[in-house]
């Protein structure tokens, strides 16, 4: 029922910035809960950082405190990670998720590749 398609990711140099989309649909009226996974070569998916459903607190992972940030528009369904001052240990494939917070159902995005090269 609910989708998610990002887009943005591609190839960029150490200390460039790229930021990724996610457009969501078919969602209910459910307060969801947005989140950022990625999952570097050869590593186990990690969190990155997280949206609250109502006011828009956010979260982030120590590792991208200060560079990422994340950000939405309610007009267009569209969650954003703008990433900045990218190390080429950012590289990875990075995944939105939805979290239904009334039933517990969470809904992930197809995964957008970032690669942090020179």
């Amino acid at each position: 029922q609910v989708q998610l398609v990002e887009s943005g990711g591609g190839l960029v140099q150490p200390g460039g910035t790229l930021r990724l989309s996610c457009a969501v649909s078919g969602f209910t009226f459910s307060p969801y809960l947005m989140s950022w996974y990625r999952q570097g070569p050869g590593k186990e998916r990690e969190f990155v950082c997280s949206m609250a459903p109502i006011g828009g607190h956010t979260t982030y992972a120590d590792s991208v405190k200060g560079r990422f940030a994340t950000s939405r528009d309610n007009a267009k369904n569209t969650v954003f990670l703008q990433m900045d001052s990218l190390k080429s240990e950012d590289t990875a494939v990075y995944y939105c998720k939805a979290y239904d917070t009334v039933f517990g159902l969470e809904y992930w995005g197809q995964g957008s590749q970032v690669t942090v090269s020179s």
